[in-house]
């Protein structure tokens, strides 16, 4: 793979890139080591991400599952948004809590592109946009700075250095659209407003300001024929308005949180890629601050991370994108409430002092198998109730298609509710349970009891 960092943008408000890289099967050990580090208690952290629902963020779902024993929950919008009224559900589901938000782009290593990626279940696996929600919200605005690019044109006339502009760029009383910054471009009159040197059907002719002559060189304007403006148009030259419907977290969330940094993003080598960054920054800003004020996370220790996953195209031999985390900042909290922020070199440099062996990560296909593998279970005489004295006779009433329970420990005042089931007519199986163990057994001979599978058909499972 080459060297990413050698081809990134400079990126905007500090979030660098340079150097900051660490792929999943690194990011999530060290993460998980990190925690243990913290206090955490092994086997009582729930993790949670904050991901697009792009498929290609499945592998870091995977590592994250893998190495801290459970699936992650999942407090992610579309977009890399994080979903903060799910702050209270997910404090519920463990001791101790973790975050990870990552905004995401796609990368591929052919063409050396951000903002794309391989779609490989398409008919012709083509590069698709990645991320997809980013992309849809930046296509309005790239249309919009296209046509300006296409419309203000630079010129010599009557030996003045001139700038032409159509005339729709030049209506301030538009509810939405591109914007200029018409002082930066145009030299005032008298009146400090600004005089057109000539008025055309669809446009005006200005004299430029000595800024702009000076910014874009004098030979810009001593062409026999006006040109455009083109990529000459920086992000200091305009600014967007835009009716957007706000709803805190809802469908418009992300496009919001954009538009003020949206001549950057734009005007940028890699929108895409820009976009996402200044996703992850403001992400992590407003979720912090969220979880500061959330009485759920009271008495828990709880760790949020943000970064940005670089989701490199692979071979067609490949099921996933080979995923780079780039961490940005990190918030941690300790059961008494006293809580710190961590800066991107900060939180680099703990994350590379880790560990990458996690000796309690799990095997994700052993586990999984074990779902489906009914295992023969001989219990010790103390292990299981006695079966004369409290065993379940489950009897089918054909009848009526449905169990009836006969329970002959009801000394204990214990049962549990029928249940429907497949056995055939006129037979009884005998069922027994472990204290404590929410596994019942059934019985197979004299001393062979098999584990069921189908616990999920009982309302009820008691210890007896």
């Amino acid at each position: 793979m080459p060297d990413l960092a050698a081809i990134m943008i400079k990126p905007i408000g500090g979030f660098e890139i340079n150097g900051m890289m660490m792929p999943y099967d690194l990011f999530m050990p060290r993460v998980y080591n990190w925690c243990l580090s913290l206090g955490f208690e092994t086997g009582r952290i729930m993790p949670s991400r904050a991901f697009c629902s792009d498929e290609s963020q499945g592998y870091p779902i995977i590592m994250m599952a893998k190495h801290f024993g459970t699936f992650p929950f999942n407090h992610g919008l579309v977009g890399g948004v994080v979903a903060t009224d799910r702050h209270g559900p997910h404090a519920e589901h463990g001791k101790d809590l973790v975050i990870i938000q990552a905004s995401h782009v796609g990368y591929d290593l052919q063409s050396k592109t951000f903002g794309v990626c391989q779609r490989m279940q398409t008919v012709d696996e083509n590069l698709g946009p990645s991320c997809g929600k980013i992309h849809g919200v930046l296509f309005w605005y790239q249309n919009e700075y296209w046509f300006a690019q296409q419309n203000i044109l630079l010129h010599n006339y009557q030996g003045k250095h001139v700038i032409i502009i159509d005339n729709m760029l030049l209506n301030a009383e538009r509810e939405q659209g591109l914007f200029l910054h018409l002082n930066e471009l145009i030299e005032a009159g008298p009146d400090s407003q600004p005089l057109p040197v000539k008025i055309q059907s669809t446009s005006k002719i200005f004299q430029a300001s000595d800024k702009l002559v000076k910014t874009l060189g004098d030979h810009i304007f001593t062409s026999s024929a006006p040109q455009t403006i083109g990529t000459r148009l920086s992000s200091d030259m305009f600014y967007f308005r835009r009716n957007i419907q706000r709803a805190q977290e809802g469908t418009n969330h992300l496009e919001y949180n954009l538009i003020r940094y949206m001549p950057q993003i734009i005007t940028s080598k890699s929108p895409m890629l820009t976009a996402a960054q200044i996703t992850t920054q403001i992400e992590f800003d407003r979720t912090f601050r969220s979880i500061v004020k959330e009485h759920a996370y009271n008495g828990k220790k709880v760790l949020f991370i943000s970064g940005l996953n670089i989701d490199v195209s692979h071979d067609t031999e490949q099921l996933f994108p080979q995923t780079q985390f780039v961490p940005w900042a990190a918030f941690v909290q300790d059961f008494d409430g006293t809580y710190s922020t961590l800066e991107q070199e900060q939180l680099v440099d703990v994350l590379s002092d880790q560990s990458t062996d996690n000796p309690n990560q799990i095997d994700l296909e052993k586990a999984i198998d074990r779902l489906f593998e009914p295992t023969t279970h001989r219990p010790r005489g103390d292990a299981i109730t006695d079966v004369r004295g409290c065993t379940d006779v489950i009897r089918q009433t054909w009848y009526h298609r449905f169990y009836s329970v006969i329970d002959h420990a009801c000394t204990y005042g214990r049962c549990f509710a029928s249940f429907a089931g497949g056995f055939s007519p006129g037979r009884h199986r005998e069922f027994a349970f472990k204290p404590g163990d929410r596994r019942f057994y059934q019985r197979r001979s004299a001393d062979h009891w098999l584990i069921s599978i189908q616990q999920s058909y009982w309302s009820s499972f008691p210890t007896i």
